[in-house]
């Protein structure tokens, strides 16, 4: 692909492989009602053609048709108990599992068992071993599992992944990524939030935002890391059972290294950079949902920066799944792919305790 190509691409869906009007909807059971399920989820399922939500899901009943009375459409509201007892059953085809991290395989485990396809925030689980259990959970009933790793279908990295790809910048010889947030200024201020909960989250800033740089880097590359080394740090009380921040280096097939950053007690900012033997590209902002991307390329001596039309990722993550749930396109990222982030991830925090390099197997 050359520049031009990748400009006029823009915010092409180039993964679309059935026609939206040729489909019925796929009908979402939403489970977790926080902040970012009313704030992102709901809202970009209600726009969409692809999906309408006719399920929530929450602790009470009550939590649940509040908030289902100001959604469009008839949407049913239940509990969690209810939703494993089997209510409202008929009334979706998936499942969108957005709540704490160590309780997406429960959800998982009844969605499946009733025949519907599952849509997981990432992390998949707080462990490779809950994430392996999921994923063979799935798999013995049937149905679809993808984990929603929103930069898949963010045009502004699939547009930086092509010109990878077509040897635009050459051979690829390094990555950079970075995410930070000032979690309990911007995001929530309660220190008693599951994000803090070791045994509910499985880890800090590096399983919140972490795994943005270190799967977009597996993405971008097309490749899964086989070694890793990091460090963690922790400075506010909040984080005395996670990490706060984090640092490490993937090393890559050919000798390609990928170095990432992520804290929740620092300035909001992301972007991620490919280096190769001919050019450069880098995308930044990345990772944030409201910021307009820009791709800042170049190759010998010159340079180019192009902003993309912003677009709603959640949205674009529903199509897609919906496109493949329909369709006969294979789904990706899959619980496969998940999983190489969990065991990265574990053997950052193994690399922390024992200060050595860790193969990931």
């Amino acid at each position: 692909m050359n520049l031009e190509t990748a400009i006029s691409n823009g915010c092409a869906r180039n993964w679309e492989s059935v026609d939206a009007d040729d489909v019925e909807p796929v009908r979402f059971a939403v489970i977790g009602l926080g902040w970012f399920t009313k704030g992102r989820a709901l809202p970009a399922l209600e726009k969409s053609s692809r999906c309408e939500p006719t399920v929530l899901v929450s602790s009470t009943a009550e939590k649940a048709e509040r908030i289902a009375a100001d959604t469009s459409g008839e949407v049913d509201g239940i509990s969690y108990e209810e939703f494993h007892d089997g209510k409202s059953r008929t009334r979706y085809d998936a499942v969108y599992i957005c709540t704490p991290n160590a309780l997406h395989l429960e959800y998982a485990t009844t969605a499946a068992s009733f025949g519907k396809d599952v849509l997981c925030e990432k992390p998949i689980e707080r462990s490779s071993d809950r994430a392996r259990s999921l994923i063979e959970t799935c798999e013995a009933a049937d149905v679809e599992l993808m984990v929603a790793y929103r930069m898949h279908t963010e045009p502004a990295v699939r547009r930086a992944r092509e010109l990878v790809a077509d040897g635009f910048i050459g051979k690829p010889m390094e990555v950079r990524g970075d995410m930070s947030q000032r979690l309990l200024d911007r995001v929530n201020p309660d220190t008693g939030q599951w994000r803090l909960d070791e045994e509910l989250a499985g880890g800090g800033a590096l399983f919140d935002i972490g795994i943005y740089p270190l799967n977009t880097a597996r993405f971008l590359l097309d490749d899964d890391p086989v070694a890793v080394t990091g460090r963690t740090a922790s400075t506010h009380t909040a984080f005395d059972d996670v990490d706060e921040t984090v640092s490490f280096t993937l090393e890559f097939p050919d000798e390609v290294f990928a170095s990432c950053y992520a804290s929740h007690n620092a300035r909001q900012s992301s972007g991620i950079t490919v280096t190769g033997t001919e050019g450069q590209v880098r995308i930044e902002p990345a990772f944030f949902q409201d910021q307009v991307r820009q791709l800042h390329i170049s190759r010998g001596d010159g340079r180019s920066s192009i902003e993309l039309t912003k677009i709603d990722q959640m949205l674009e993550e529903f199509d897609y799944f919906a496109d493949r749930v329909r369709g006969n396109a294979s789904i990706h990222p899959d619980g496969k792919h998940a999983l190489v982030d969990m065991r990265a991830m574990e053997a950052v925090y193994e690399s922390e305790a024992e200060r050595t390099w860790v193969s990931i197997e």
